[in-house]
């Protein structure tokens, strides 16, 4: 009789721990706290871990206090807290001048003509001051003891190309860069690339085929980044970033980002399939060619973007309230697993209905085969 209890405890064990290590890793992007209590945002944190997130891309504004007053909780309850905060887009703020903000083709500036929304205020990567002010800002959270790591966002140019779901939202048709959503062209830019290149850049008809002005701007943010990712890391703390698809297809083309040069802990590639008017087959192509291009050696966490109200979405025009359907949600899992994804993120969890999670909670616990 002890042989059979012992038999079974052993199968019990096992079973529990297979089902564990087939546990897919979850992230998921959210803000707060807002007007939340603690004890509100224990309730809501437990309730994320109970639903198979591990950790939180937390967003919550630049104070230092907001980030230790939650990150306390979070890790309480097991959770991973990672503070999010953008990074090249900056609204008014009396630490930063006009000046030091990007530039387009025009010579409009993102402070106070900016394109497409008026949130889209770019500094220029391409200034010591600018850099400053993000170790400034970051370097103060990542002293936090319960902040994991920082968690980069809009670290790029702003779009010179949309997605091509969003042109119909703005009344554009992309099909070329225009000069008007075309940055950095402040001096400094225009001279540090004169000396380096010999290429007056502004005499130039189409500054679009000058590729060596495509990799002078890739290479700005990478260098600023670098310099951030060092400075985070000298504090032993994580950091990673939020990342258009790609990187080479999508993030290169359309804001400049080449972040497989990038020295991050890990990526989120934003595979908003709908943004580029596709299925969720797309969203396993970017997967490989994101793991492709790193070559597998840092994790890539594929972030699928939900549809807050799924009945809504063949008549709602805004293209940023569409996104995964329940019946999509466990083939965008399943194709950015088995293409190499080491997890998923969800933006957002507050975006998932009842109906999201039962799918979810089945889909992160299937052991899928890496193509």
């Amino acid at each position: 009789m002890k042989k059979l209890l012992v038999i079974a405890l052993i199968f019990i064990l096992f079973s529990c721990s297979t089902h564990q290590e087939s546990k897919i890793p979850c992230y998921a992007w959210m803000g707060g706290p807002e007007k939340l209590t603690d004890a509100e945002l224990k309730t809501q944190f437990l309730d994320l871990k109970a639903k198979g997130i591990d950790g939180l891309m937390y967003s919550a504004g630049q104070q230092p206090e907001t980030y230790r007053r939650v990150g306390k909780i979070a890790k309480e309850v097991g959770l991973k807290f990672y503070s999010w905060i953008p990074t090249m887009i900056q609204g008014v703020n009396p630490k930063l001048k006009p000046e030091w903000y990007a530039l387009n083709g025009r010579g409009e500036s993102a402070f106070d003509k900016p394109a497409y929304a008026s949130h889209y205020k770019f500094l220029c990567p391409n200034r010591e001051e600018v850099y400053q002010f993000l170790a400034d800002m970051y370097g103060q959270v990542a002293d936090i003891p319960d902040v994991d790591g920082i968690h980069l966002d809009f670290i790029r140019f702003p779009d010179v190309i949309l997605a091509p779901g969003l042109w119909k939202k703005y009344g554009l048709v992309m099909d070329r860069e225009f000069p008007q959503f075309d940055y950095c062209y402040c001096d400094k830019c225009v001279a540090d690339f004169n000396a380096k290149t010999g290429i007056d850049i502004k005499s130039v008809k189409d500054p679009s085929q000058v590729e060596a002005w495509k990799q002078f701007r890739y290479d700005l943010i990478t260098n600023l980044v670098n310099r951030l990712a060092a400075m985070v890391h000298a504090k032993h703390k994580e950091i990673n970033a939020a990342v258009f698809p790609g990187p080479n297809s999508i993030a290169r083309k359309i804001v400049r980002q080449e972040w497989n040069k990038w020295n991050l802990d890990a990526f989120y590639p934003m595979n908003y399939n709908d943004f580029y008017l596709q299925g969720t087959s797309w969203i396993g192509k970017m997967c490989k060619e994101s793991t492709t291009t790193l070559e597998n050696k840092k994790p890539v966490y594929s972030g699928l973007f939900i549809c807050p109200e799924p009945e809504k979405k063949i008549s709602e025009p805004d293209p940023e309230n569409h996104g995964l359907l329940p019946e999509e949600l466990e083939a965008a899992i399943r194709e950015s697993v088995e293409n190499g994804a080491a997890g998923i993120c969800l933006f957002t969890p507050e975006r998932m209905t009842s109906k999201d999670w039962v799918i979810f909670d089945k889909a992160i616990h299937t052991a899928y085969l890496k193509k």
